[in-house]
């Protein structure tokens, strides 16, 4: 079992759900990707920091991740990929588009079943910035909005 370490994502459209996502070829991350055409995004929170540093700086074509940082594999619905259990939210995805990996190693997915942990009340979650930043999320607002 293999837990992806991507490097950037951005929401890219609501219906269908997509998400964009850089990941570096270097990773085996990348090669599985290529083969599965299907992953799992998992979201963690602020108290993960730890595993989620530890995941990011080691290849799952060597250890088992799961194991070595005591993460709980849980069997996805939609995608072979399993959620990370602990994590505040786990998206199942599939390769919606893969024109611009070659190019910029920009995969677009499409998120095929989202999950959120009802355990966690009220997610800090933890975001990459670069170079061993990362922001913590929490604070909600919620404004007049005419969406549906």
């Amino acid at each position: 079992m293999n837990v992806m370490t991507q490097s950037w994502h951005t929401m890219m459209e609501f219906e269908p759900p997509l998400v964009g996502c850089v990941i570096s070829a270097r990773n085996y991350s990348f090669d599985t990707l290529q083969k599965t055409r299907e992953c799992v995004i998992a979201i963690p929170t602020v108290e993960l920091a730890d595993q989620v540093v530890g995941c990011g700086n080691t290849s799952g074509e060597e250890l088992d991740k799961f194991e070595a940082f005591g993460l709980t594999p849980t069997p996805a619905s939609l995608v072979k990929a399993p959620l990370i259990t602990e994590c505040h939210a786990n998206l199942e995805c599939k390769v919606a588009d893969s024109r611009m990996v070659n190019k910029y190693n920009f995969f677009v997915f499409e998120v095929v079943k989202a999950w959120i942990n009802p355990a966690i009340k009220h997610p800090r979650t933890l975001h990459h910035m670069g170079n061993g930043v990362f922001m913590v999320a929490g604070e909600t607002v919620k404004l007049p909005s005419k969406a549906k």
